[in-house]
């Protein structure tokens, strides 16, 4: 779900010192540049980019825009630790267009899909898992895709037909989103209504390559997920779109909300509405999902 970073749990925990550790993995990174519908009645489109990282034994896809400003982000942060004075990083940093983060596991495929909720002032992250069988049909047709030399493929997948083009020249059975199963890396793929088109931008070797960003990791992130079946992760991300603080309400006494924080604008009861309108502003930015439907198996699942 989105790589929605919140600017708020960042503030609780900026002067928290956040321990970078050598990584050794390896990861390849492609660049898909997304463009897409984000309103099923209007024609206008949207961009963004997007990346999926292919380590050794997993993939992960996501919404690049808060990744690429790590540097930045860690040069603000390290400021207000030297300084104490908090800053608020909303106003100088873009936020993303999606929050999902999607992992797929290698050799099988399994697919995880993670999203973030709060539990409390805590970032919590919830999951659900499937293996997905695309019953891809292979074309004869093929094209330039870049610099690349594709081959046509279609399938049907959560109500949308989707025309995919994929390379050997890319020995990765891979592509972005929850989409695999070629026998070489999707280049290019887009529904039928054109609602959602990826196409690939160019890659490069990430050296140290870690799955959590900068910004996951000084905002108490970690790689722990609480997975669950889909149809309770629906429920559970739905009731947290509706109502983002309903866990950390209860605990907020008028004391606390009348405080301020040296360097914010006005108090933290102020700071709590502000971030709640983010929340919703983001949800209701999109109401054409990616997915129009999923397997009543999975709906099945308890």
């Amino acid at each position: 779900m989105k790589k929605l970073f919140s600017i708020f749990f960042i503030a609780l925990f900026a002067f928290v010192s956040a321990q970078d550790k050598d990584s050794k993995e390896t990861a390849n990174r492609f660049f898909y540049e997304l463009t897409f519908k984000p309103k099923k009645d209007s024609a206008k489109l949207d961009k963004v980019l997007t990346v999926l990282d292919i380590a050794k034994d997993r993939s992960v896809y996501r919404d690049y825009t808060v990744i690429g400003q790590d540097s930045i982000i860690k040069v603000q942060v390290e400021a207000m630790q030297k300084s104490g004075v908090f800053k608020d990083l909303s106003k100088t940093i873009r936020m993303p267009k999606f929050s999902e983060k999607i992992v797929k596991y290698y050799p099988d495929m399994k697919v995880q899909y993670v999203e973030r909720i709060a539990s409390g002032f805590s970032p919590m992250a919830i999951a659900y898992n499937e293996t997905i069988k695309f019953d891809w049909k292979i074309s004869n047709e093929k094209e330039k895709i870049g610099p690349y030399n594709a081959q046509k493929a279609t399938v049907d997948f959560g109500g949308r037909k989707w025309t995919a083009w994929f390379s050997t020249e890319l020995p990765f059975q891979d592509g972005p989103f929850k989409f695999s199963g070629l026998p070489g890396l999707i280049v290019k793929i887009e529904d039928e209504g054109k609602n959602y088109s990826w196409i690939l931008q160019g890659n490069k070797k990430v050296q140290n390559w870690e799955e959590l960003s900068y910004s996951e990791k000084i905002s108490n992130m970690s790689l722990k997920v609480t997975d669950m079946p889909r149809e309770k992760f629906e429920k559970t991300f739905s009731d947290f779109k509706k109502d983002p603080f309903a866990t950390a309400r209860p605990m907020m006494t008028q004391e606390i909300m009348s405080k301020t924080i040296p360097g914010m604008d006005g108090t933290i009861g102020d700071m709590m509405k502000k971030q709640e309108k983010m929340y919703k502003d983001f949800f209701n930015s999109n109401d054409n999902p990616i997915e129009l439907t999923y397997s009543s198996a999975d709906k099945k699942k308890k």
